[in-house]
This record gives structure tokens, C-alpha cells and sequence, in this order.
């Protein structure tokens, strides 16, 4: 009998893109700040049944959806087609969006239908701590604008922490550090978009 030749096995490599998905996270998390901190900040609109419910439509959808969406997209774009593969960096990117997404959807449905937010407590800790891991991975990185953001995240979360475990009455400085780290969000989105878009060398 004779030997059949082994099967060709095709291999399919994708070029590296340079088209990083990133700015959806962070346009959509930023305007999750402005509107969640904007409200906690300066206490506009007023809290109310139905203020929650677009509250928490806003939450679901922006800071959500799109964290969730940029997530996925960066780590099947680093594990399954290697487009990403010569920044490891993103790594923590995608597991920071994709966690943060799945949060967002928690606190808009939370929020939405008006249950109890105590147990954010203890999310908070959790969240805390992704926030320092992302801390460390940008800054040893070199990667300083993205490690602002992670510190101002770090700020959100360890006042989260007391504020939901009743300890202490957070919630405006919480919608403090939420409104600025937004701004900052705005500050990446663009940077993000202007170097990417247009060439230009923005500090990002």
C-alpha cells in the first residue's frame, strides 16, 4: 500500500494592526463618568424612579457595552489572530475593559430596577484591586497616561469601599473622582483617535 503525503496544514497569519480598539472603552467609560459622577457631583437631575432607570440605560450601554465590546475584541485579537501580539501590555486591557464591562452591566441593572447597592461593598474591593494591578502594569510599562487613568480608578474604588459599607458618606467624592477620571477618559479618547487618525503625537 502506498503512504498517502500528510496534509498540507494551512496556516493563516494576519498583519499587525495599529488600529487598537481602545477608544471605545475609554470614550464609553468617560461618559459613564459624566453621567454618574456629573449626578453624584452636583446633585442634578435629582434621584428619582425614573432618573434611575435612564441612569441605569446610560450605565448598561456606554461604560457596558462598550468596555465589554473593546474587552473581547483585544484579547481575541491577542490570543486567537495575534494582530496585537508585540504589545503585551494590552493584555491587561483587555482583562481590565472586559471586567469593567461586566461591572457596568451589574450596577446599570442594579440601578434600573432600584435594588440594594450595599453589596457594591464588597465589589469595591475587588475592583480596587484590578484598578492597582492595572497601576503597576502601565507605569512599569512606561505607559503613564493609562496608568493616570488606573490611578484615578484606584481613587473611585477605595472610596467605594467605606462609602458602601456605610463608614463614611463617599458618594460625592465619589462622583468627584468619577467626574474627573471621565475627563481624562476624554483627554485619552481623543489622543487615542488624533494619533491614530491623523499622525499626530498627542501624549498617550
Amino acid at each position: 500500500m502506498v503512504p498517502q503525503p500528510a496534509a498540507a496544514v494551512e496556516v493563516v497569519r494576519l498583519a499587525p494592526s495599529i488600529y487598537v480598539p481602545i477608544a471605545i472603552g475609554f470614550f464609553g467609560l468617560g461618559t459613564g463618568y459624566f453621567v454618574w459622577g456629573g449626578q453624584a457631583l452636583f446633585g442634578f437631575p435629582k434621584e428619582s424612579p425614573e432618573v434611575n432607570k435612564t441612569m441605569g440605560m446610560w450605565g448598561f450601554w456606554m461604560p457596558g457595552f462598550m468596555q465589554f465590546l473593546t474587552g473581547v475584541y483585544l484579547m481575541i485579537g491577542l490570543t486567537w489572530f495575534g494582530v496585537f501580539a508585540n504589545e503585551p501590555p494590552l493584555y491587561m486591557a483587555a482583562l481590565a475593559f472586559t471586567a469593567y464591562g461586566v461591572h457596568w452591566f451589574a450596577m446599570a441593572h442594579r440601578r434600573y430596577i432600584n435594588a440594594s447597592s450595599a453589596p457594591d461593598a464588597w465589589m469595591a474591593i475587588a475592583f480596587t484591586l484590578i484598578s492597582v494591578l492595572g497601576l503597576i502594569v502601565f507605569s512599569t510599562a512606561g505607559d503613564y497616561p493609562v496608568a493616570i487613568l488606573f490611578g484615578g480608578l484606584t481613587l473611585i474604588y477605595l472610596t467605594e469601599v467605606p462609602t458602601n459599607f456605610g463608614v463614611f458618606r463617599g458618594h460625592r467624592l465619589v462622583g468627584c473622582w468619577q467626574f474627573l477620571t471621565g475627563l481624562w477618559l476624554m483627554y485619552l479618547s481623543f489622543g487615542v483617535t488624533l494619533n491614530t487618525a491623523l499622525g499626530w503625537h498627542l501624549w498617550i
